[in-house]
This record gives C-alpha cells, sequence and structure tokens, in this order.
C-alpha cells in the first residue's frame, strides 16, 4: 500500500537535497530555511511546486536556476513521482507519477475513516471554546455560528493529530443569571393571580412563561413565598438542559461544560485577583480595583472590581483562562462574536501579568448571520419575539445546511443564510450538491446489488485502467485533504473544508457522467477498476462530510 503524501514530505525531500548538494559542492554553505512546498495555480505547472531557489539567491549568491538545478539533481528517488521540472527563474516543479496516484483508491478504502489523518499535532492537547451563551434563554444564530465553527474545528484539529477538548463556559453567576431568577417568578406569580411586574431589564420571552408554567405543573403555588435564586437555580438547569439539546439537533457535543460559578466557589475569582496584585498589576482608584493593563499595550487600565465589591466580567474571565494555562493545553482557540472584539486582548493581558505566554491562545472573532429570503432579510415567525432560535432554523431546514453554511464563508464575513438555497434541491445548493455525490456513488453499489452481482467484486480490479483525465483529476483532488486539514490546524480556518468539499463535488460530478460504470458497452475490467474507483469516492464524499458534521445520506 502506498504511503499518504504530504507537502511537507515533499519539502522534507527538497531539504535533504540541499544538505547533498552542499555537502557534495553543487551548493555553498548556507543556513538552510523552511521550505515552502505549496500546489500550483496551473495544472501545468505540476501537482506541487516548490521557490526554494528563489530565497537561496542571495545568501548562495548564485542564479536561482542554477540552485534550482543542482537541487533537483540531488533529489532522492520516490516512487510517488513522475517528474522533476526546473523552470526558470528558478521554480522546481513536481508531478505525481499516474501508476502511484492509481493505487489511491485502495489506500482510501484500507481506513476510510482515517483517510487525510496526520500527526501534524504530534498528540498535544487543544482546547476549543465555543457557543458560551449564557444560560438565560435559547440558542441564538450568533452563537450557533460560532458553535459550528468551533465544532467543525475541532474535528479538523483531531483529523491533524491533537487530542481535542470541546469545552462550553456557562457564564451562570452575576446579574443576568439574578435576572433571569426574578422575571420567572414575576411569570410565576402573575399565572397564580399574585401581582408583580416585569421590569425593563428582565427577559421578556415566551420562554420565561413556559418556565413558570413548569413550575406551577411540578409545585402549584407551594412556592409563592421562595426566594429568587430558587427560580434562577431551576430556570438555569431548565435552560442549561435544553441549550445542550438544542445543539446535539446540529450534531454539537462538549467535552466538559465549565461553570463561572465555580471559580468563585472555589475561590478562583479572588485568588487571581490577589496573584495580580502581588505582582504589581493591580492598584486602588476612587474605591473600584483597576488592572494596570496599560502595562501590557492596552490604551488605559481597566476595572476588575468595582467599586461596590462586585467584580467585572474581566475579573472571573482572567480567572478562567488562567485555569486553562494551568491545565497544560498546548492550544486554546476561543470562538467569539464580533461584540468581544475589544475585551478579548484585555483577557490575555491578565494571562500574561500572571506569567504565562498567552501565545498559547487563539481568539477567533466571526461575524454575524443574516436571514434572507427571497433575496429580502426576514425574521422568522418566532413567538419569543426578539430573535430567531437555532431551534427554530433547525425545524425549517434541517441541520445539514446550517453546519454547511455556518462555515461557507471565512468566520471574518458576515452570512446571508438563504432560507430558500437551504432547502432547494438542485446543484445551486451547495449542501444538495455535495451530498448529491455520495448519493450517486450509493446509487452505483445498489443498483449492482439490485442485479444479483458480488458485493466484493472490485476488490482485485486492475486499477491502473483507471486513465481518463477526469479519474486522475478526482484522485489529485483526494490527496489533497490531508493538506486542507493540515492548513486549518495552523489557520483556524474551517471555511476551507467547506471550500474543498464543493470543489471535490464539482470535479466529481462531470466524472459520473462521462465514467460509466453500469452501461453494456464498458468491459469487465474496466467496470470493476471504476467500481472501485467510485467506492472510494463514497467514502471520501463520508469521510468529508463527517469532518464537517453532516450527513451522507444514501438516497435524497
Amino acid at each position: 500500500m502506498p504511503p499518504m503524501l504530504h507537502h511537507h514530505e515533499l519539502a522534507a525531500a527538497v531539504r535533504a537535497a540541499l544538505t547533498a548538494a552542499q555537502a557534495g559542492g553543487s551548493l555553498p554553505a548556507f543556513d538552510l530555511p523552511d521550505v515552502l512546498v505549496e500546489r500550483p495555480r496551473e495544472a501545468t505547472h505540476g501537482d506541487y511546486a516548490t521557490a526554494v531557489a528563489l530565497q537561496l539567491a542571495r545568501p548562495a549568491r548564485m542564479a536561482p536556476l542554477k540552485i534550482a538545478e543542482a537541487i533537483a539533481a540531488h533529489l532522492p528517488h520516490l516512487d510517488y513521482l513522475d517528474g522533476v521540472i526546473v523552470a526558470p527563474p528558478g521554480f522546481i516543479n513536481f508531478r505525481l507519477s499516474t501508476p502511484w496516484l492509481q493505487t489511491l483508491p485502495d489506500r482510501i478504502l484500507a481506513d476510510p475513516a482515517a483517510f487525510g489523518q496526520t500527526d501534524a499535532g504530534h498528540h498535544r492537547r487543544a482546547q476549543v471554546e465555543c457557543v458560551s451563551a449564557n444560560p438565560t434563554g435559547p440558542i441564538t444564530l450568533g452563537r450557533t455560528r460560532g458553535g459550528v465553527i468551533g465544532d467543525t474545528l475541532a474535528r479538523a484539529l483531531r483529523a491533524a493529530g491533537y487530542d481535542v477538548t470541546m469545552e462550553y463556559y456557562y457564564n451562570d453567576a452575576g446579574r443576568q443569571v439574578t435576572l433571569l431568577g426574578e422575571s420567572v417568578k414575576v411569570r410565576y406569580l402573575q399565572a397564580l393571580g399574585q401581582p408583580a411586574e416585569l421590569a425593563d431589564e428582565h427577559y421578556q420571552g415566551d420562554y420565561i412563561t413556559d418556565l413558570a408554567q413548569a413550575i406551577i405543573a411540578e409545585h402549584g403555588d407551594a412556592l409563592i413565598d421562595m426566594p429568587t435564586p430558587l427560580f434562577a437555580d431551576y430556570a438555569r438547569d431548565r435552560i442549561s438542559a435544553q441549550q445542550k439539546a438544542t445543539l446535539a439537533r446540529i450534531g454539537i457535543v462538549f467535552d466538559v461544560y465549565f461553570r463561572e460559578q465555580s471559580l468563585y466557589e472555589t475561590g478562583a475569582v479572588w485568588q487571581t485577583l490577589e496573584a495580580l496584585r502581588e505582582r504589581g498589576y493591580i492598584y486602588e482608584q476612587d474605591g473600584a480595583q483597576w488592572f494596570r493593563s496599560t502595562a501590557f499595550g492596552d490604551d488605559k487600565d481597566r476595572v476588575v472590581v468595582k467599586a461596590d465589591g462586585e467584580p467585572t466580567y474581566r475579573l472571573p474571565d482572567i480567572a478562567y483562562h488562567w485555569d486553562k494555562a494551568q491545565r497544560g493545553f498546548n492550544l486554546v482557540v476561543d470562538i467569539f462574536g464580533p461584540d468581544h472584539h475589544a475585551t478579548a486582548p484585555q483577557v490575555l493581558m491578565g494571562v500574561r501579568a500572571l506569567g504565562y505566554d498567552s501565545d498559547f491562545v487563539h481568539t477567533l472573532l466571526h461575524q454575524i448571520v443574516n436571514l434572507v429570503r427571497g433575496g429580502e432579510p426576514v425574521k422568522m415567525s418566532t413567538r419569543r419575539g426578539l430573535y430567531v432560535t437555532l431551534d427554530e432554523l433547525v425545524d425549517e431546514v434541517g441541520a445539514d445546511p446550517i453546519r454547511y453554511f455556518m462555515i461557507a464563508r471565512s468566520a471574518n464575513s458576515p452570512i446571508d443564510f438563504d432560507l430558500d438555497l437551504a432547502v432547494e434541491h438542485s446543484d445551486k445548493n451547495p449542501v444538495y450538491y455535495i451530498q448529491n455525490a455520495h448519493v450517486r456513488c450509493a446509487g452505483i453499489f445498489r443498483k449492482w446489488a439490485e442485479a444479483g452481482l458480488p458485493a466484493d467484486a472490485d476488490a482485485d480490479a486492475d486499477l491502473s485502467l483507471l486513465t481518463h483525465e477526469r479519474e486522475l483529476a478526482f484522485l489529485r483532488k483526494a490527496l489533497e485533504l490531508g493538506d486542507v486539514l493540515e492548513t486549518i490546524a495552523t489557520t483556524y480556518e474551517p471555511h476551507r473544508l467547506a471550500f474543498y468539499a464543493y470543489d471535490l463535488a464539482a470535479l466529481f460530478h462531470p466524472t459520473y457522467e462521462e465514467c460509466r460504470v453500469l452501461h453494456s458497452d464498458v468491459p469487465e475490467p474496466l467496470r470493476l477498476a471504476r467500481l472501485r474507483f467510485y467506492r472510494a469516492a463514497q467514502a471520501l464524499f463520508a469521510r468529508v462530510l463527517d469532518l464537517m458534521g453532516m450527513s451522507a445520506p444514501e438516497v435524497m
């Protein structure tokens, strides 16, 4: 079985050639640079290319073309390459061996669920924090986008060799939970005919009334004289459970649910304050406690404990990230909405003030989601009135369109979620377009089985018969999956997976039309080779859809 190929393997071969050329006197001594091997934009330039010779012109004091020729002459034999071409002014282009490429279906089918897997992460520990909605209401579309980005990124990081923890931070302490309890108690009393009114700052949604009715169903009027915290605890627990169930509808499940309240219960919030004070980063002014964030480049210092003794959100957030650092994560990705643009850096300043290098934390900010129908912005009918919930969107379009459209663009770009397109059964809908590739493969094997033909007939197929240019182009694209996953693991850009899936489908569909399997005029050996090809294609689409958290249907 041929090995899986990633661009860094070619980069290692180029570095080895540089070392050999220096040892043989073809190149002078100089420090070896990092070698970047990429896929060229033009297919005529090969499957991979490097411009390292252009980088070395100055330190080597040689023409880039001469350097490239020296590298090419000292490259070791690589069975997956068919040719190495040196092109002016100093590019080295690599073309894959067709016989090697033709073996790729067997490589995919050897372990379909692990195809594209790399060890770039070296089993380092990564944490992805996302959603982290307050337990005060249903999951909204903004939080949904962060959740899908985070879950897709976590899947890609696992495939790239990281040990990943998905974590949800519950803001279950502070004023918002008190307001939740007060809101539910007011609705409870009103339902029982008792005088009570909601204030403007209270939660107004009908889900508050639902919670009050649930309490009445369980306890009747026995809680009329009970304090607000009892209502807050009940509502928080019910909403938290519903949030988990809602996220599970689109395949998002967390490994850890970290409660903000636990930072107060353990004293971690106040320990953080004292640790910052001991390091000289806390001072008192106007009765408040201030964090000297200007020492880390902030434009002004920030209040962390107000004059009334209540911490601002910054202090528990710093305590939480101190906890992350102490848990030993090599990588932490915090995924927030655009409202965290100014505040996230201040929290990392706190981490640095506590003696940690904050470079292990990457903050990913995503933009908003707009709903569109008929080309016009819309608000879905919702009895909650103020916003659209994830549950409503799942009821409207299903889970798979949500998973795809939430990562269909870079996190830096807002999304117009087209409700009509999301349910359209045509190639204009990218979800249909990608999933239909899997459906078409499944249809081939369904018809094969209906004809009473042996299920394993293609096990020993002669794959050297896969010579059609579309078959080979699809296999080249299949080979890119590992590089895509490695790129996502270093750029934290899961939209690259959505782009890859669409491009893969775009290569597949014309292949399906031109490279037939079941037609009577297809020679039997070629039929079996193509059967193997489509079996691998089906496995590949299932793999890619799973990485995006989507289903792989066998019929539409």
